[in-house]
């Protein structure tokens, strides 16, 4: 450290938090198609990590790494409910990501690290939440709540939320309302295993086309407006117009309840439906089904 340094402790953490941007660099990609720009970060050798919710649905990829050099991407899999994507690369150079940490506490310093076109970018912030495991809108299981109180630009989105030593714990996306969320670690390496292997997560499926409804006294329910004829609704008789108000003895909260309940897990669970069938309730046991790849 220069006498310079020694002599401005504003200016020593300036320089440290340059480094630690550095650093993580060379693992870091702009990941570019012809509508969007998002970053992702080097997992394994040719195996790319990025925000799925940035991704175009169908274009073409291809990643910028550091120094500007770029290369075509292939998207090997993609899920939305954990937010996670697999890219893979013919380079098998990339530097890997910073070994990970665990959650880190509310309140500690963070850095998210991007890229663009190639260079390096960054912001500063901190913990602002964490809390335990948690299942996302499309149900994945999350392996922590982290949030942070950082600003995250289009970009960046899909770079690596640093803690203070330069380790990564996560991968920054937006949430609900912008709010800048950390998709742990641990849920990646547990996501982009499945996806290296099968290409997909596999999703729960009940066949059944639904839509929110108020119910007479109060409380949401979920109208059944299509049954897939081949789908586990229809082989548990549910019918066109019946309307779900309870899954396993509990009263819903909406289609998103269920859309919630729908995650790997749930896959070949029995689960008990009550039911409105013209007004009258109805008992129903479906046996949950695998998503199909086209829907």
């Amino acid at each position: 450290m220069s006498d310079q340094s020694a002599s401005s402790p504003v200016l020593a953490f300036s320089t440290a938090l340059a480094n630690l941007v550095r650093a993580a660099a060379p693992s870091l990609v702009s990941v570019q198609s012809n509508r969007a720009r998002s970053t992702g970060f080097s997992w394994r050798p040719g195996l790319i990590v990025a925000a799925e919710n940035a991704l175009p649905d169908e274009e073409e990829v291809s990643i910028v790494a550091h120094g500007g050099a770029s290369s075509p991407a292939e998207i090997v899999g993609r899920d939305p409910s954990s937010d996670v994507a697999l890219l893979r690369v013919a380079r098998t150079d990339l530097a890997k990501a910073p070994a990970s940490a665990g959650a880190p506490a509310a309140g500690a310093l963070a850095i998210v690290a991007g890229a663009r076109e190639g260079a390096p970018s960054a912001s500063l912030g901190v913990v602002s939440f964490v809390g335990p495991q948690w299942r996302s809108l499309r149900g994945g299981v999350i392996d922590a709540r982290i949030e942070l109180d950082a600003a995250l630009n289009r970009s960046s989105e899909g770079g690596l939320a640093l803690d203070a030593e330069g380790r990564a714990f996560g991968m920054a996306v937006f949430g609900p309302r912008r709010r800048t969320l950390v998709i742990p670690m641990a849920t990646i390496d547990r996501v982009a295993e499945l996806l290296s292997t099968k290409g997909r997560i596999a999703r729960g499926y009940l066949g059944l086309g639904l839509q929110a409804v108020k119910l007479d006294g109060g409380g949401i329910g979920a109208m059944a407006i299509s049954v897939d004829a081949k789908g586990p609704g229809a082989a548990a008789g549910v019918r066109q117009g019946d309307i779900i108000v309870g899954w396993n003895g509990e009263p819903i909260r909406g289609v998103h309840h269920l859309v919630r309940a729908l995650g790997p897990d749930s896959v070949g669970a029995s689960v008990r439906l009550t039911l409105r069938r013209a007004g009258e309730p109805v008992e129903a046991t479906l046996t949950i089904g695998e998503r199909p790849e086209s829907r």
